[in-house]
């Protein structure tokens, strides 16, 4: 892992000039660059995610996500069918900031300083898995508004002002986090799934392809970041779905007072382990898409101000 930085460099002597490889302005790029992948593209699919969350909290509420659509566009409108979408937007610019930024400023911490001889596979866990407990603090309070808009029948909320407002006014402050443990044990194994599969995925890509990624143009490169996030992506929604649901659960169930355990636990014997898995094929599709997507435009940009693509050294 120590010549990581070497063979980056090496591959780097071709782009054009700018940015210097783990400088400031590096990590501020790459943390534009994460704002830029994550809000737009969460906010985009703000339907499936709706259906996805009402369908996790009651699944006998729509039959399937065509009827869902339908559904609420009949009653609560166009508007409904993006129902959390301020939220989601916000929450998940500030995410996505901190996950790609942290990812990339550990990872060099990581691999080439502390420990120049570890597993890259390993460090490419511990860097995703430092990010995103980071990332998921940002994240908190606008998951739990979004989720609540978007699991109640007609919403608690209308917008992003108006959520915090209310969960603030009968919770505290409190209210906006009481599904950090949650959001912790859904988002940290989903990343690390995400990146180290990403990073694994594009290096047997290239290896596949029988070429070093520096002989690519960058339209293939980026290609190859788009293919390697959606093999990353059908992972992620694999290994974090049953938090992913008791996260919804949690926001839209807890009781006041209520530890995070014993909810846990009571939603549990409601819901049971088939439970847990209410809205997979939904979320297959939505992450995915979205993590494919993600990696697209994350490394698009990097390409844009100068820096290589990720993974594939």
């Amino acid at each position: 892992m120590s010549t990581q930085g070497s063979k980056i460099e090496a591959a780097g002597a071709s782009r054009k000039p700018g940015i210097q490889l783990y400088s400031p302005q590096y990590y501020a790029a790459c943390t534009l660059g994460g704002i830029i992948a994550c809000g737009p593209t969460h906010t985009a699919v703000t339907p499936l995610d709706l259906v996805k969350c009402r369908r996790q909290v009651d699944s006998n509420l729509y039959k399937s996500n065509v009827q869902a659509w339908r559904k609420i566009l009949s009653t609560e409108g166009l508007k409904g069918i993006f129902t959390g979408w301020s939220p989601t937007y916000v929450g998940y610019s500030l995410q996505g900031a901190g996950k790609y930024g942290f990812y990339e400023a550990f990872k060099h911490i990581y691999g080439d300083n502390l420990f120049p001889g570890a597993n890259k596979t390993l460090v490419y866990l511990a860097a995703s898995a430092s990010a995103e407990f980071l990332a998921d603090m940002a994240l908190c309070p606008f998951e739990a508004i979004k989720v609540r808009m978007q699991t109640t029948i007609p919403p608690f909320a209308r917008t992003l002002r108006e959520g915090w407002g209310n969960v603030v006014q009968k919770e505290g402050v409190s209210g906006l986090y009481k599904g950090l443990y949650p959001l912790w044990g859904r988002q940290i194994p989903y990343t690390m799934v995400k990146f180290a599969s990403f990073e694994s995925a594009v290096n047997m890509i290239y290896r596949r392809m029988g070429k070093p990624k520096e002989s690519y143009g960058a339209l293939t490169q980026t290609g190859v970041s788009f293919l390697g996030g959606y093999i990353a992506g059908v992972g992620c929604a694999v290994v974090s779905h049953p938090a992913d649901v008791m996260v919804s659960k949690l926001n839209a169930d807890r009781k006041a007072g209520e530890g995070a355990m014993t909810a846990v636990s009571r939603i549990y014997g409601n819901i049971g382990f088939k439970g847990l898995w209410n809205g997979l094929p939904v979320r297959i599709v939505m992450i995915g898409t979205l993590t494919a997507f993600q990696w697209l435009i994350y490394d698009s940009f990097k390409v844009s101000v100068g820096l290589p693509t990720t993974g594939g050294h």
